[in-house]
């Protein structure tokens, strides 16, 4: 007989292997016929392996790596996946209706919580993607981002004399936000001279699309800031439940970048992150990654760059969630 923790973990690493390809696929531009095509399914497929109508297979996790250049990662997860599955005596059935875990008291967990930032040499691009799921009893209509910078962390009265002088604006930042392909509404909650925040509406000029209880959607954002209001940091605090958190920085391999990062909690002070960013090259940019599962909550992820090939300049930062 399966415990509740056994069966939790299959069901888990069975979500974890549908976001990934749904990441990877959506990343790559490509809808899901397009993605069957090259690999040789059939066009129906990718819908059920993302859905979770279909476990995942070996075949499949192969030739999803290759087609969408994924560096392994559908792969890793169905080798997850497969360790969870053999911990099991008798597998379940059909493993998409349930949450993978429980939260009381919570409306809104993030399944997966990806963001990748783009640098040119002298604009900060993030792009933030996330999979969230209504664990609650009521229709969600509105989700809350918030992007605070800081170029002067170490000097607060010289940071705030710098936004005064040079405010973050709407303007600058062109946020633009989807739903799975939906074009999502937003409206200013807080304007501040070095802080917005932003409720990202479930709706457009075409209707409503309310997240019912039970239901997953990916929802992105992305928004532009020039280096002279950010800096070499950036910070990512857990505000909700999160089962997956992934960062990439990408940055100009000509600069000689390196990456560090540390993680603070409510009950410890900054310390290294548990496991060194990954370097990888996609053409002339380095491309940094690193990830954790479950993530306490409140807990405060800080990346930090350097660019060797530049003379440092006085540190500089901000914070995206």
């Amino acid at each position: 007989m399966n415990t509740p923790s056994q069966t939790s973990t299959v069901d888990e690493a069975v979500r974890a292997f549908a976001a990934e390809v749904t990441y990877w696929r959506e990343t790559n531009g490509l809808d899901k016929k397009a993605l069957a095509d090259q690999m040789g399914f059939d066009p129906s497929y990718v819908s059920h392996i993302e859905s979770r109508r279909h476990k995942p297979t070996e075949d499949f996790a192969r030739k999803a790596d290759v087609a969408l250049n994924a560096g392994h990662a559908i792969v890793r997860r169905w080798r997850e996946y497969e360790v969870a599955r053999k911990r099991m005596p008798r597998p379940s059935g059909d493993l998409a209706p349930a949450p993978t875990l429980s939260y009381p008291g919570v409306d809104l967990v993030v399944e997966h919580d990806a963001a990748r930032l783009d640098y040119d040499g002298s604009t900060y691009r993030p792009t933030m993607r996330r999979l969230v799921r209504n664990t609650g009893t009521e229709p969600i209509t509105r989700y809350l981002i918030r992007v605070s910078v800081d170029r002067y962390p170490s000097q607060p009265d010289r940071s705030k004399i710098h936004y005064r002088q040079n405010p973050l604006t709407w303007d600058e930042l062109g946020l633009s936000a989807t739903c799975q392909d939906e074009p999502m509404r937003w409206e200013v909650k807080h304007d501040m001279d070095s802080c917005k925040e932003a409720w990202l509406l479930f709706e457009n000029d075409n209707g409503k699309f309310p997240l019912y209880p039970g239901q997953s959607v990916w929802i992105t954002y992305n928004y532009s800031v020039g280096d002279n209001k950010w800096g070499h940091w950036f910070q990512r605090a857990v505000r909700l439940p999160t089962q997956r958190l992934e960062v990439q920085l990408a940055f100009p391999s000509a600069l000689d970048p390196v990456v560090w990062g540390t993680e603070t909690s409510m009950t410890a002070d900054a310390r290294p992150i548990p496991t060194a960013p990954t370097q990888h090259e996609e053409g002339d940019v380095a491309v940094f990654a690193w990830n954790t599962t479950h993530p306490p909550l409140h807990t405060r992820y800080r990346m930090e760059w350097r660019f060797r090939s530049q003379p440092e300049n006085t540190a500089q930062g901000r914070e995206f969630s």
